[in-house]
């Protein structure tokens, strides 16, 4: 295996064609301008206003949203063809391929401990 350079792109962006979306934070805090996700027992917010893709992420106390989402910062990525992605690439899937709001699908990955969602729009 040979090692990426620090100059290099990562192999999901550089050779899969990955693209970054944003980078998801967990919160105990309640942000101005909250949207609730009631299918998840989560709000996000920040996403729309951050020139950095920033969206911050707090959940109820009861959310069905795996745990280690809930507590670890996570990365997303858009890809064009999820089921693609999920089948051929052998990834860890924590949460399976959903709907989360119109037009878009996402699933959320494990790699070395940390949440990764990959995203795709219709």
């Amino acid at each position: 295996m040979k090692l990426r350079l620090e100059h290099e792109f990562a192999e999901a962006i550089e050779k899969w064609g990955w693209r970054y979306h944003h980078i998801g934070i967990p919160t105990n805090h309640k942000i101005n301008g909250e949207r609730y996700l009631p299918q998840f027992g989560m709000y996000i917010s920040g996403f729309s206003t951050s020139p950095y893709g920033v969206e911050w992420i707090r959940f109820d106390q009861d959310s069905s949203i795996d745990k280690l989402i809930q507590n670890v910062s996570h990365v997303a990525f858009v890809v064009d063809d999820l089921d693609y992605e999920l089948r051929e690439r052998n990834l860890n899937v924590i949460t399976q391929p959903n709907l989360p709001m119109e037009g878009v699908r996402v699933a959320m990955i494990e790699h070395n401990g940390s949440p990764i969602e990959l995203m795709e729009f219709k």
